[in-house]
């Protein structure tokens, strides 16, 4: 099923939903849009000043299929086309302000740089921060091209055009009417039902962990099972719902493995059962959802890498792809989508 953008065109007959030139993206901007933006570094720092956020990623996914973009585009969504918008920027020790500052009809969308302070602290604490399930977040986490080596995520105020790679950028997007914000993860993956994980922390990088009641260093568990870096994530159970945690590398002769997202005690883990179409189960996923008054969507960069997304068509709202997606907390090889409902 495919779903709709916000709104098709705005009222010069520009896209509001999709990806533009960076001169058309600076003439919305000039004329007042307010906007929430995402493109290579060198395209977002040729805009003006205005009423946008922004964050870096040269991937996308579009109604034709996944892409990779030079900088002479930047995906676009009219954000004052869905409601009233303020930008706010908060720091590393500010973060708890995000949802305790948002509409309380209508959602906060927030764009976190990959590998910061800020990114390790949303992950950590999200789900404790003020009304953060009474006025939800949803997001994404600012990346790079992985063929750059060396190049790093960043966020924009376009208030003032500024870049940062330890901030995050805000735009609160209330209703004027009686509407609520629906968050919707779309996460392919299911434990598998061969062991049960557990862990005694939080964090990122787990040495240890029980295994069917066994204590095991979490590497042997990971290696045992043949697991790679990006292929299948952990799923953990949060009171029924599927929340992954991706693995980001496997350090064999230091005993360490690395996540995207942290771990949390408390909560059973398994890895995922396999996946043997990526673009079938997604389109699969999809058409059994409404997402009539869909606003803002993401997907998870792993996807786009080990689905081989590149030039397929999922159905689905076009929108970035991310080191991470937020939807309330951080999530990991899903798909995000808020809409007005």
């Amino acid at each position: 099923m495919q779903m709709k953008s916000p709104s098709s065109l705005a009222s010069d007959g520009t896209p509001v939903n999709g990806l533009m030139p960076v001169d058309a993206v600076a003439d919305l901007i000039r004329a007042g849009a307010c906007l929430s933006l995402a493109g290579r570094k060198e395209a977002l720092d040729a805009l003006p000043a205005g009423r946008w956020i922004g964050g870096t990623s040269p991937y996308f996914m579009t109604a034709e299929g996944g892409r990779i973009v030079t900088g002479q585009e930047v995906f676009v969504t009219d954000l004052g086309a869905i409601g009233d918008v303020s930008i706010g920027i908060y720091g590393a020790d500010e973060l708890e302000q995000i949802s305790g500052e948002a509409p309380d009809q209508g959602f906060a969308l927030a764009v976190i740089p990959a590998g910061s302070r800020c990114h390790a602290e949303f992950a950590k604490n999200a789900a404790t921060y003020p009304m953060a399930f009474m006025r939800p977040t949803v997001g994404w986490i600012s990346g790079y091209d992985l063929g750059e080596p060396g190049a790093s995520a960043w966020v924009y105020d376009g208030r003032s055009g500024a870049a940062f790679a330890d901030r995050v950028v805000v735009a609160h997007v209330a209703f004027g009417d009686d509407a609520d914000a629906l968050i919707e993860i779309v996460n392919i993956f299911a434990p598998e039902g061969e062991d049960v994980i557990r862990f005694d922390e939080t964090g990122f990088t787990p040495r240890w962990c029980t295994v069917n009641g066994e204590r095991r260093r979490f590497a042997d568990y990971v290696m045992a099972r043949g697991r790679q870096a990006g292929d299948l994530p952990l799923v953990g159970d949060f009171a029924g719902a599927h929340v992954n945690a991706s693995l980001k590398s496997i350090d064999a002769a230091a005993g360490t493995v690395e996540l995207y997202a942290p771990v949390f005690p408390g909560v059973d883990y398994a890895f995922a059962a396999p996946v043997g179409d990526y673009a079938g189960s997604f389109r699969e996923a999809l058409s059994t959802r409404s997402f009539d008054g869909a606003a803002w969507s993401c997907n998870c960069i792993l996807n786009f890498l080990f689905g081989k997304l590149e030039g397929v068509a999922i159905g689905g709202l076009a929108g970035p792809v991310t080191f991470g997606e937020i939807a309330y907390q951080l999530l990991n090889q899903t798909m995000v989508v808020v809409r007005k409902a």
